[in-house]
């Protein structure tokens, strides 16, 4: 093989490396460690004495178990439980003998299995890294005396229902590789860490006695550099193990079906294969989707074991999608000699997935992925993720309108497929196969020349050198393929399962096309994805990550695509975010071509672990368990919080993939569009309500029409109100679920849309006092007093340094202009970079000049300050005039003029407005009943610029300041609210300011932004867990009110904030209102 002079290949390294040379000497006897080539570091070695991969499935004894899928009623035997444990530094240094049954492990500990023993006390702990290989990179050689192994053991009897069975040993999942044994005989090895493996012990078992069990895990194999996924490295038997019965005599050792429709998608053959051992008759039975009548039968008479194929043809079949998960099921009986019936079933959906017309289609349509990528995560399990807890995604994922789900980046539990069948998802079905970080050796063997190239050059450079170390390496085909073989043959029978995925950021090689082909040659009905095959030489469709909008666009625009595009990963949800995802899905319903996306991520990967110093709870990242190397909170980017709690980011990812959107209106109608697939509005229904200033004043419900067909639009008739207006007044439109269903409640909200009826922004101020204010002055200090309030202003440093309202003080600190926000994830590596640099978090306000003047008839008093916000070293600025208006009236306007001067400004800014803190008594909380702060705008919860669609314009209150805040667990910017029109602060005893922001033009009430908090700017910056944030928790609200605020994007892993929701450095003019 030809390498580049820049090649980071191990056979380059590897020949510049000789053994010294030793002068001979006399020796009577030479001995090697280790005496044979471990199997967990052998390319050659996959499996030992594993049967054959075969789809999932379990034998029963009646046909009411079978069809009731009544899983504990099959020939099964759990073996999960509490096993003996013992953890070794090294395979070599494990204890000798443990497998034979009489071996004492009295002073072993416990273990739970399913589990990972970095979770249960053992070890060096977990260790998280998105790309860079924890070990030392020669494959496929791991360390020997650095590679924790495991041994367990359980005893268990075989139940009397197996006495006359085949016994099968079946673990779903050990990561990373194990050998097994059984009363002290070897059973076997196997590699792979997300992929089950199956041992016959038939011969092995006592099934009289009690037998000894004994597994030894190996952290580390060869194996480990094709499973290099961006989450915690972890070891154990992290899924169920199985003693399976199967039948001596005649069985079904392996099951395969495919549905073809006829070319108008009417009529359907089901074809099936049953491979059988032994002699007897096959009979299979298709029951309808109500189980209570047989649509079509056959059967066949089998000699000496042989692979039978049916064709059952099905006239008018009910279809299987993702929004109407019908499902039939197929029953496969066989009869042996002695006339003993078993019984194996399976869920059948009638849908054919084929690429058609450069489309993706599902029963002849185009659909489109509405996403999202799922990795195994528990927080306190780790990949031994409980049943419930995965079910309680799905149904989260349903009622978020996702579709579709991408195993990222390995085959899931085998029970989430059933839950996928059922509840209806498409499933992007992956394999366990990844090995990043080969390129971040090559990477980093670049000359400078090849360094200084465009990123993309660059990128295809090094990925092209990546891919020599194994998957462009013919030695590691073997290793690929079975990964291939293992995922198809397991999850072949699903209809969720639409596409086959070939792994994760493994490049591109001679591997991947043997991959495909053996796919294409195993299962030729649905199309195949790879991300890394970016011209999609060979994948069914072109996949990416992270592209702007404006890529996936110009992509469609380009007819020399003649494959569709799948967004495998995007907007990168880390922290605060994603920004800007309306604009993608709007994209993938204008341009056929683009077909939806998986968002990154599911869920934040954070293990609940405690500070070591309080004894507080908190969710784990990178580097908190002392792993090194580590990518620190790379993996906590998901749409759920590591509790697996919607984020903010969730609710607005559902509101971008609703399926009914309205297109436009008028006072009379709105036109409507469906957005589903396959499905009509038929089981929606709609309800209203007016608002004025936030207020209902009419509700009811609105008809919608029937038979609108998905992409079709339609008219509604909107409601009228003879009440009176006495301000902005909004319709709310809410979807809602008709009846109940798997996934949805009845009433359940799919959808809303907010149509404004009138563009009346009325100021509702304090009328004008005919009264004459009172000002003192000392040489430091000006008081300006009214009939309600009392100012006392400070023109030696131009300041405002006391606001009184009867008594109640509602000042800690004095308003200035602020310009910084603790950045976010999204912030960190492209504006937030900038502003770094700019040093615009040490940006101050320095006065240089003030006036003052009171006017003739006494009722205004009026102060001009000059002002230079500027950083220390730099010599840009922003230079501020501010006028301080005190009416009689009991109102304070705040008038602030920017001009960004100088060199070295920063692109964006984060955020332009006021802050301050208030006294503790404004907080709220403490069982006070008074509402702490109440607003009108977008809520209840947090919004930004790009990511405020999901929150609905109305009326809010919270009792206590706290409740206004996001807890991220990485702390950062959070808790604002956009779009306000006005914001009401109470204090303990009543008393209240309310602040509103005025437009400079008409003197008309102007949109804006508000963040209440008892957490300062730099120390949320400064922290990097919440229990650390928590500890500079101050009684003052800290208070923010912003006249525009910079988005969010999802530059953390993808593009910056788009221009349009920018804060872009230019001057700037805000008058803000405090009475």
């Amino acid at each position: 093989m030809a390498f580049s002079s820049n090649s980071c290949s191990s056979r380059e390294l590897s020949r510049n490396f000789s053994l010294p040379h030793f002068p001979p000497m006399a020796m009577s006897s030479v001995q090697t460690h280790p005496k044979s080539q471990p199997d967990w570091n052998n390319l050659n070695v996959l499996h030992r004495n594993t049967l054959p991969a075969r789809a999932n499935f379990y034998v029963y004894e009646s046909q009411e178990d079978a069809l009731n899928y009544n899983v504990p009623k099959s020939n099964i035997y759990c073996l999960s439980g509490t096993w003996k444990f013992s953890l070794a530094t090294n395979p070599f240094e494990a204890p000798e003998g443990f497998e034979d049954p009489n071996f004492h492990a009295d002073g072993w500990g416990d273990i739970p299995v399913p589990g990972m023993w970095q979770l249960n006390g053992y070890g060096k702990g977990p260790h998280y890294t998105n790309v860079n290989f924890p070990i030392p990179v020669d494959p496929p050689n791991v360390p020997f005396e650095d590679n924790e192994t495991g041994s367990y053991i359980r005893k268990f009897s075989v139940p009397d229902s197996m006495i006359k069975s085949q016994i099968r040993l079946r673990f779903e999942g050990v990561d990373s590789a194990f050998h097994v044994w059984v009363n002290g005989r070897e059973v076997g090895y196997h590699q792979g860490s997300r992929n089950p493996c199956e041992f016959d012990i038939t011969d092995i078992v006592d099934k009289e006695g009690e037998n000894t069990l004994a597994v030894r895990v190996y952290r580390y194999c060869d194996g480990t550099y094709i499973e290099d996924q961006d989450q915690w490295r972890m070891s154990g038997i992290y899924r169920d193990v199985y003693l399976l019965g199967f039948p001596a005599g005649f069985r079904v050792e392996d099951l395969f079906t495919q549905v073809k429709f006829d070319d108008q998608y009417i009529d359907a053959f089901l074809n099936v294969r049953v491979d059988t051992f032994g002699s007897g008759r096959v009979r299979v039975d298709l029951f309808n989707t109500e189980i209570n009548e047989v649509h079509a039968t056959d059967f066949a008479e089998v000699t000496g074991g042989a692979s039978t194929e049916f064709s059952l043809k099905l006239y008018e079949p009910v279809k299987w999608t993702a929004e109407s998960p019908n499902l039939y099921h197929l029953v496969v009986v066989l009869e042996g000699d002695n006339h003993q019936r078993t019984y194996v079933t399976q869920r059948v959906g009638f849908r054919q997935v084929e690429m058609k017309d450069g489309l993706i289609k599902v029963n002849g349509r185009r659909i489109v992925l509405k996403g999202a990528n799922r990795h195994e995560h528990h927080p306190k399990f780790g990949r031994a993720v409980p049943y419930e807890f995965m079910k309680q995604d799905l149904l989260l994922m349903k009622r978020h309108n996702i579709n579709a789900i991408r195993t990222s980046h390995q085959p899931s539990d085998t029970r989430l497929y059933d839950l996928a069948d059922e509840l209806g998802f498409y499933v992007m079905d992956e394999a366990d196969l990844e090995c990043h970080g080969f390129e971040s050796i090559c990477d980093a063997a670049l000359s400078p020349a090849e360094r200084a190239l465009p990123f993309r050059e660059r990128q295809l450079l090094t990925r092209n050198s990546a891919a020599k170390w194994t998957s462009d390496n013919p030695a590691w085909e073997e290793a690929y393929v079975d990964r291939a073989k293992q995922l198809v043959r397991r999850d072949q029978l699903h209809p969720s399962v639409i596409l086959w995925s070939l792994g994760n950021e493994a490049f591109f090689g001679c591997n991947h096309k043997a991959m495909y082909n053996w796919i294409k040659s195993y299962d030729n009905s649905r199309p195949i994805h790879y991300e890394a095959d970016i011209y999609a030489e060979t994948m069914d469709m072109y996949s990416m990550m992270y592209p702007p909008v404006e890529t996936i666009v110009n992509f469609a625009q380009d007819s020399s695509k003649t494959k569709p595009l799948v967004l495998c990963e995007f907007i990168h949800a880390m922290g605060n975010g994603p920004g800007n995802i309306k604009e993608y899905i709007d994209a993938f319903y204008e341009y056929p071509k683009i077909q939806g996306g998986f968002v990154w991520e599911w869920a934040n990967h954070g293990l609940i672990t405690k500070d070591k110093e309080t004894g507080e709870e908190f969710y784990a990242y990178g580097g908190d368990f002392g792993d090194i190397p580590n990518d620190s909170n790379f993996v906590m980017d998901g749409v759920l919080h590591s509790d697996h709690t919607p984020t903010p980011g969730l609710i607005e990812y559902k509101k971008g993939l609703e399926p009914i959107k309205v297109i436009s209106s008028t006072s009379e109608v709105a036109i409507i569009v469906n957005r589903y697939d396959f499905n009509t509005l038929d089981h929606v229904e709609c309800n209203y309500m007016i608002l004025d200033e936030g207020q209902a004043i009419s509700c009811g419900s609105i008809e919608v029409p029937s038979a609108i067909k998905p992409g079709q639009t339609a008219e509604l008739r909107l409601p009228s109100t003879s009440a009176k207006l006495f301000g902005e007044a909004i319709l709310q439109l809410s979807f809602r679920q008709k009846t109940e269903t798997l996934a949805f409640p009845a009433g359940f909200e799919i959808a809303f849309e907010e149509i404004p009826l009138n563009t009346w922004s009325p100021l509702n101020t304090q009328p004008e006092s005919q009264s004459k204010l009172a000002v003192s002055e000392t040489p430091v200090l000006m008081t300006i007093t009214s009939q309600t309030t009392t100012w006392k202003f400070s023109h030696v440093i131009g300041r405002l340094r006391s606001l009184m309202k009867n008594s109640a003080e509602f000042l800690a600190s004095s308003p200035e202009f602020t310009a910084y926000r603790a950045p976010t994830d999204n912030d960190a590596p492209q504006d937030g970079a900038d502003w770094k640099n700019r040093l615009l978090y040490l940006a101050k306000v320095f006065t240089r000049k003030c006036t003052w003047g009171i006017a003739e008839n006494g009722s205004v008093f009026v102060v001009r300050v000059e002002q230079r916000f500027a950083p220390p070293t730099l010599s840009w600025s922003v230079n501020l005039d501010v006028t301080y208006t005190f009416s009689a009236s009991g109102v304070l306007v705040i008038r602030v003029k920017g001009t960004p001067m100088g060199e070295n400004l920063p692109r964006t800014l984060p955020r332009i407005g006021l802050g301050f803190e208030l006294p503790g008594s404004w907080a709220g909380g403490n069982g006070n009943t008074t509402p702490a702060v109440t607003w009108y705008g977008r809520g209840p919860g947090e919004s930004y610029r790009d990511k405020k669609l999901s929150q609905r314009v109305g009326l809010y209150e919270v009792a206590a300041v706290d409740e206004l805040r996001t807890e991220y667990e990485f702390p950062q910017e959070s808790g604002n609210r956009t779009d306000t029109r006005w914001v009401k602060f109470t204090d303990d005893c009543g008393e209240s300011v309310t602040a509103r922001f005025l437009s400079s033009d008409n003197g008309e009430r102007k949109l804006f932004d508000f963040n209440a908090s008892h957490y300062r700017t730099y120390d949320v910056e400064a922290a990097k867990h919440p229990y650390e944030l928590r500890k500079k928790n101050t009684d003052n609200v800290v208070l923010r009110l912003d006249a525009q605020h910079h988005g969010l994007g999802s530059g953390s892993c993808g593009p910056r904030t788009r221009d349009e929701y920018a804060l872009l450095t230019e001057s700037f003019e805000f008058e803000v209102l405090l009475e």
